[in-house]
């Protein structure tokens, strides 16, 4: 099976802490697969996203991203991967469709490609009534689904979310989670984080559970359960190996 993303021995600490926050992290990502990338706060999860998405530097290691290094051919990467991060990231001024425009536009998406590209992922997600209202006057789900149509408009190979579903009601969860599902049988690789696992358990084909920056346990949902004693969900797994200790934020 050819693979999307190589990490070997990754390490990166922030400036001023004694603690790495990625910690000679090697993971394995299939091309095509929906990869969780789960631990607790603090674990190195949305640093370890955003080194990958050029958003920071590292320390040490080596990273192949849909076979190219990152330190020689960013620029190939770049057009290859979608970035949907946890915060909104929408200029609450523009309306839907002028905020899909400038995001296109940065992706090198121009004129009828670009317009058909956005209307057709708006009835996707259920938005196209709405695409000419402020940001601003949308519900918190409709920023959500606007964020993570924002990152699927130059169709990528590989796509990184982190935290998609935070603080959305159910029916919106559902309907970016079919969607996310149908997306990725279209052939496109998702790497995902999540603090919600029944969510993980049933989006995800392959985990990875770090936790201090370090890998603990890779594998199917369903093999973990299955080779972790007592366990009979993907929750009981994650706490049986984090423990149940609480972390700051």
């Amino acid at each position: 099976m050819r693979t999307a993303i190589e990490i070997n021995r990754l390490c990166k600490t922030y400036r001023g802490s004694k603690t790495p926050a990625v910690d000679q992290l090697t993971l394995t990502v299939p091309e095509g697969a929906v990869f969780g990338l789960l631990g607790p706060n603090g674990a190195g999860k949305t640093t370890t996203i955003h080194i990958l998405c050029g958003l920071r530097s590292f320390d040490s290691g080596e990273i192949s991203i849909a076979g190219y290094s990152p330190k020689r051919r960013w620029k190939d990467i770049r057009r290859r991967i979608g970035f949907v991060p946890q915060d909104i990231a929408l200029y609450p001024s523009l309306t839907a469709y002028e905020n899909l425009q400038v995001f296109g536009g940065l992706m090198g998406l121009r004129g009828k490609l670009l317009k058909n590209r956005i209307n057709e992922l708006l009835h996707l997600f259920g938005l196209e009534h709405g695409k000419h209202r402020l940001i601003e006057h949308y519900s918190g789900g409709m920023k959500r689904r606007i964020n993570l149509i924002a990152g699927l408009l130059h169709r990528p190979e590989i796509l990184f979310l982190d935290e998609p579903t935070a603080g959305v009601d159910v029916q919106t969860k559902n309907l970016m989670l079919d969607n996310l599902k149908t997306i990725n049988r279209e052939g496109h690789t998702i790497i995902y984080t999540s603090h919600y696992m029944e969510e993980a358990e049933t989006l995800c084909t392959q985990i990875a559970l770090i936790d201090g920056g370090k890998t603990i346990c890779t594998g199917t949902p369903s093999g973990l359960i299955a080779q972790t004693k007592g366990c009979d969900k993907l929750e009981d797994v994650y706490l049986q190996l984090t423990g149940k200790k609480l972390r700051d934020e």
